[in-house]
């Protein structure tokens, strides 16, 4: 390289495990379960979505370790792009695969943006009950701008922002259980129907395509790989905030979903759009006192709703950043702010891109993102770390999966049946979305090597 070249940006260092871990918890939280339960309790027809919550927790966890394995050797800004574009290295695959993830960025990246800022339109219908469609998606384009704003400063700032962001995470679902733990019926909420005791093909196929919602919910819990550049330790802390984030959400929402149906009739809890504050409105006996409590808890869910996309456009920029700077995106992307040292003009376009999408509803594509998740990069990183136990011995692994590879190979298994469950459109969707990527990276290898890097 020549002395001439102008030096390879960086990032400052300035998240402990706290921070590590409300990124991850912010980003997992946010509006999911307050939407997806009552879609659950549709999709698994009864009160038994705990089953989906377990398989969902199970998942998470197998998947986590992938996560922790994959960002303790390789803790740069990416996350899974650096962890395929390594792994991948010693087959020739590398470059493609990487692609392939950066490729499903653009189209999950602001879907899963928008999806959390329409969630907060939606709930925002329990103020403002004459909400017109054009007031709703505007709405959700402005917050969207709101939390890009917010992002746009030094990871110091971010940090300490991330924590506060938490603790109300925990106090809105922490108000949910004590307030159901006191007038829940545990008779209600364990009352299964006969075929939730049959663990036939039916019941396991309804599990699996309910385990989708609750992977929505569960999803975030990898946010810290995406910016484990700006981590201190990495290499304990990124193992460490993944395991304790999974660990304390999937007892979060196994808790709040039980308290939830044990008051609120199943049948009731799936017709719902706003459960959390009619589950809070229906613990009080007076009406009046009902109503102000309910709408004090969507102003706290609004918040969460908020907290999920602060994460979101934070996690998601530095993908973008890490690319342009191995020169595998464009290079505006690798800038990075002259005095607070952060990606902005990444900030500032993952935000951006996110606005138009705030004008569909996203209720039906919640499933598909997942799938395309899974076949694009899910399966592909569980393999990777195998392939970097195997044949990467030139990287430090200062952290090794427990129980290793098995982790890894439940988990593969776990998203090959969550992906076939799913539904057949999306599967359908996703594979031709891999065949797109694959002819775009050709195409665009092709062009590099034609016009040069």
């Amino acid at each position: 390289m020549s002395s001439n070249a102008p030096p390879r940006a960086s990032l400052d260092r300035g998240m402990g495990l706290l921070h590590a871990s409300a990124t991850n918890v912010i980003s997992m939280v946010g509006v999911g379960p307050f939407l997806t339960i009552p879609f659950m309790l549709a999709a698994i027809n009864g009160p038994h979505i705990l089953y989906a919550w377990l398989a969902g927790a199970v998942l998470a966890l197998a998947d986590g370790l992938v996560y922790a394995h994959l960002g303790a050797a390789l803790p740069g800004s990416g996350g899974p792009y650096l962890y395929l574009l390594e792994a991948y290295r010693p087959l020739g695959l590398g470059r493609l695969l990487a692609f392939v993830f950066l490729f499903q960025i653009l189209l999950v990246a602001p879907l899963s943006i928008a999806s959390g800022a329409v969630g907060f339109a939606d709930y925002l219908q329990f103020y403002w009950t004459a909400m017109s469609p054009r007031e709703h998606h505007l709405l959700a384009a402005l917050v969207c701008l709101a939390m890009t704003a917010l992002v746009y400063r030094d990871i110091r700032s971010v940090g300490r922002l991330t924590v506060v962001m938490l603790l109300v995470v925990i106090v809105t679902i922490g108000w949910v259980i004590a307030a159901g733990l006191f007038s829940f019926s545990p008779a209600q909420a364990f009352a299964f129907p006969e075929r939730a005791y049959r663990f036939d093909g039916e019941l396991l196929s309804s599990i699996g395509a309910t385990a989708i919602l609750a992977m929505y919910s569960y999803g975030g819990y990898n946010q810290v790989c995406n910016i484990a550049e700006e981590v201190r330790d990495p290499t304990r802390t990124v193992p460490r905030s993944i395991v304790l984030s999974i660990l304390g959400v999937a007892l979060l929402y196994i808790v709040m979903s039980t308290v939830i149906v044990g008051m609120l009739p199943w049948e009731e809890a799936s017709r719902t759009r706003t459960i959390a504050s009619l589950f809070i409105e229906r613990t009080f006996t007076d009406p009046f006192s009902g109503r102000v409590a309910g709408r004090v808890m969507t102003a706290l869910i609004l918040f969460v709703a908020a907290s999920s996309l602060f994460a979101l456009i934070l996690g998601y920029s530095r993908i973008l950043f890490a690319a342009a700077r191995e020169g595998d995106f464009l290079a505006a992307f690798a800038h990075v702010h002259p005095t607070r040292h952060f990606p902005d003009v990444a900030v500032v376009a993952i935000g951006v891109v996110a606005v138009p999408f705030c004008f569909f509803s996203l209720g039906q594509i919640v499933s598909w993102l997942i799938q395309v998740q899974i076949l694009l990069q899910f399966v592909w990183q569980c393999a990777a770390v195998i392939l970097l136990k195997q044949l990467r011995r030139d990287i430090p692994q200062p952290f090794v999966m427990w129980l290793y590879p098995l982790p890894a190979l439940l988990s593969l298994g776990l998203w090959a049946y969550v992906f076939v469950t799913g539904p057949r459109e999306g599967t359908i969707f996703s594979a031709a979305f891999w065949l797109l990527a694959v002819a775009a990276y050709f195409a665009f290898h092709r062009r590099r090597v034609v016009d040069g890097p």
